[in-house]
């Protein structure tokens, strides 16, 4: 169980990278999460607090933060609808990626021509999925891995592995269990996390070389570039 650091600073790059695409995808996010759990009020809405600590995580800056939620206080009533778009990169790599959505026909249209464009292959609903576990991801600084199972498994927490590499501790937790170890390790110490969230994590990987590496991150960039995308998983060794 688990991933290499090296693929967890590739993702949590690439979610950097392009910095006002990734601001207006968690405004987005911190809407409706404001919007679908009742309340603008982080402390009220467990989720919206979720998300906002994620924003928070990734650089959002304030103001973006603070704009999604007056919107999400005001009168706008926009609807957005999730999604999930599986298929196949070259030579056995496999690409699934979450959308957010105002407009299911538009991201429909697009997620199918950015696979078709980029060497892809759009599948139907559970031709990949079954190959990925979804699991509660934690990385914070720190090497003692041991001490860290023990403080979880104390506080009763259902942990499916803890690794220490690069000095970085990562949790991976059953998908229940993710709120109940981010307030363990927040009791025992922890206050700054670089990473916390719900992720697929590919049950094996697969290694790409030459165009076919060029082909996939081809469609990867294309995928994680188009506005609706929340989310992009796959299982290659980056």
């Amino acid at each position: 169980m688990g991933r290499k650091w090296a693929n967890i600073v590739a993702k949590k790059t690439a979610k950097d990278g392009a910095t006002s695409a990734k601001n207006a995808k968690f405004g987005v996010e911190i809407y409706v999460a404001a919007k679908r759990g009742g309340s603008a009020e982080p402390e009220a809405n467990s989720q919206l607090k979720f998300v906002i600590e994620k924003a928070k995580q990734a650089q959002v800056p304030k103001h973006v933060i603070d704009n999604a939620l007056k919107k999400a206080q005001g009168g706008a009533d926009e609807t957005y609808t999730d999604g999930r778009y599986e298929g196949f990169g070259p030579n056995g790599s496999m690409v699934i990626c979450e959308t957010l959505t105002n407009n299911v026909n538009r991201t429909i249209s697009d997620i199918r021509t950015i696979y078709h464009k980029n060497g892809g292959n759009l599948a139907g609903e559970g031709a990949v999925s079954y190959m990925f576990d979804n699991t509660g991801v934690i990385v914070f600084k720190g090497n003692d891995a041991d001490s860290i199972l023990e403080q979880l498994l104390d506080a009763d927490v259902d942990v499916r592995d803890v690794t220490a590499e690069d000095g970085y501790v990562q949790v991976y937790t059953e998908p229940a269990d993710l709120h109940k170890a981010i307030d363990a390790l927040k009791s025992n110490g922890v206050s700054e996390f670089e990473e916390t969230d719900l992720e697929l994590i590919p049950q094996s990987e697969v290694t790409l070389e030459g165009e076919d590496l060029e082909v996939f991150q081809g469609l990867i960039d294309a995928l994680e570039d188009n506005e609706d995308v929340q989310n992009v998983y796959h299982n290659v060794t980056l």
